[in-house]
């Protein structure tokens, strides 16, 4: 397999586009399971978007923010996640305007108006040489796209889908989701409405989330193929519980449980219950997915005060609006309901966004540019809003236990009091957050994936909640996270055509592809 790509002496690794019908197609699982099942193979892979509309993010070891997929899907690949792989990262702060995150850096906010006016296309150079960068220090790399191919609308503008497949002249396949309905229409459609120049890069097709009899669906597959020219190159079952991080939504019923993962029975006597607010703008809510990985712990998601009732935990998430999320739970009487909590010792966690609601004010001419705001006033904090945004990957303690995390924040705090600091450097000089009663905030996101941390933690919670819930003292996050990773190279190893893949990756767009009218005008 190593003898098939070559990357070393300036050759160019191979390339493919990951498209999809429509958002939330699938892109983000097939691409992670296509570099993990390519790096089982021996193959030296990266993953890439172009450029990626999300609150879900991370910070690389070069002090980058880039999009959470991409670090998820680094993860897959196996290798280090850099700026490189996500270029242009786009934060929404309203329905009409984002933070844009150039190379890991901000640099602005632009409305969607500004950005696809002229400002786009200005970044084409930066994206294709990034792409050339990675493809020049590896085997292979798989790019993800963004929405669909088939926004004609946005085409002249386009550097992430076929925009970016035309000017690095790379293969796409083009990813469906069956359990949506209307696949085949989706894919014709999809095929259709691109450009004759478009068209000739459209390899092929992938279904996602079929569920049930796969010969009942080939009729339709080689009816497909004629009417394209294309075939299918995979059919991908349902499967339940991939938990894999997501990217441009919450994929979760407000009232229902994280994602679809089944609930372990309790290690102890007695489930706990873990409500996480649902607040506007919400970011990198994938902080609670290590607490629903614990057997017996039991996080959802709401968005009314009677749904606090009966958490033995509150969790206040991240937000790229903290003061639009604090006057939201003020609206909805959240903030009533959690300050009642706080005054009987009930346990209440702020993260990022959430610490800082739980502060005495905040003073905001950058976000909101609101000015002084009233906090919560549950823990002796005062926020300001800076220009320069803070990223870190800090490490320290906390509960006698070793702890690492990330920082994505332009709230600075300053902490007039407390119990004690929340994170510590373990020699008794606090790094970060604060603890008042049961109480707790931090700005580390990813401090959960902790184990020792987090059983500590939640032995607390347990205590403070007069839970009989005793922490599994064999959950290792990495490691689940891990079998995920495997259970996606699985799919696409099992029930994808790997050769045509291989093929597509390694020998390009293949020639006399048929152009299906009537195309893009």
């Amino acid at each position: 397999m190593n003898g098939r790509f070559k990357a070393s002496g300036g050759t160019v690794g191979g390339g493919l586009l990951v498209a999809g019908t429509t958002s939330d197609a699938g892109k983000s699982v097939v691409t992670a399971g296509i570099c993990r099942w390519l790096v089982r193979q021996g193959v030296r892979v990266a993953p890439f978007k172009a450029q990626n509309m999300s609150l879900n993010s991370f910070v690389t070891r070069e002090g980058a923010e880039i999009g959470r997929a991409q670090a998820m899907q680094a993860a897959a690949a196996r290798v280090e996640p850099t700026a490189l792989m996500n270029p242009v990262l786009l934060k929404p702060g309203s329905d009409r305007s984002s933070q844009v995150v150039l190379l890991g850096k901000p640099v602005g906010e632009l409305s969607a108006k500004g950005y696809h006016d002229g400002r786009q296309e200005q970044l084409l150079g930066t994206v294709t040489d990034c792409l050339a960068e990675l493809r020049r220090t590896h085997d292979a790399v798989i790019c993800e796209g963004a929405g669909s191919p088939a926004e004609i609308n946005l085409r002249r503008t386009d550097i992430v889908n076929m925009g970016l497949a035309r000017a690095a002249r790379i293969p796409a396949v083009v990813v469906g989701d069956i359990d949506r309905g209307g696949v085949f229409a989706s894919f014709f459609g999809t095929t259709a409405l691109l450009s004759k120049e478009d068209q000739a890069l459209v390899a092929g097709y992938l279904v996602n989330k079929f569920r049930g009899d796969v010969t009942l669906l080939e009729p339709g597959l080689d009816m497909l193929r004629g009417l394209t020219g294309r075939r299918t190159l995979g059919v991908l079952p349902f499967s339940h519980g991939l938990g894999i991080d997501e990217e441009d939504g919450l994929r979760v019923s407000l009232r229902g449980a994280v994602r679809e993962s089944v609930v372990a029975p309790p290690h102890g006597a007695e489930v706990l219950r873990v409500a996480v607010c649902a607040v506007p703008l919400m970011s990198n809510f994938t902080d609670v997915d290590a607490l629903a990985a614990e057997p017996g712990v039991v996080v959802r998601f709401v968005d009314r005060a009677e749904e606090l009732a009966d958490a033995d935990l509150v969790v206040l998430p991240g937000t790229r609006g903290t003061v639009r999320a604090l006057a939201w739970l003020r609206e909805r009487g959240l903030a009533d309901a959690i300050a009642r909590r706080a005054a009987e010792g009930r346990p209440v966690l702020g993260i990022c966004g959430g610490y800082q609601m739980l502060g005495e004010r905040i003073e905001d001419d950058i976000e909101s540019k609101a000015g002084v705001v009233d906090g919560l006033g549950l823990l002796p904090v005062r926020v300001r809003f800076a220009a320069e945004k803070t990223l870190a990957r800090p490490v320290g303690e906390a509960l006698g236990e070793p702890v690492t995390g990330y920082e994505i924040h332009h709230g600075v705090a300053e902490v007039t009091g407390g119990d004690e600091a929340f994170m510590s450097d373990g020699q008794g000089r606090g790094l970060d957050g604060c603890r008042t009663g049961s109480v707790w905030g931090t700005h580390w996101h990813g401090s959960l994936e902790s184990d020792g941390f987090r059983r500590a933690f939640l032995r607390r919670v347990a205590a403070d909640a007069g839970r009989a819930f005793v922490p599994a003292p064999d959950t290792g996050f990495a490691a689940l996270r891990e079998e995920q990773l495997d259970r996606l190279g699985d799919l696409i190893e099992e029930h994808a055509d790997t050769g045509a893949l291989l093929r597509l990756i390694e020998e390009g767009v293949p020639e006399g592809l048929p152009f299906v009218p009537p195309g893009a005008p």
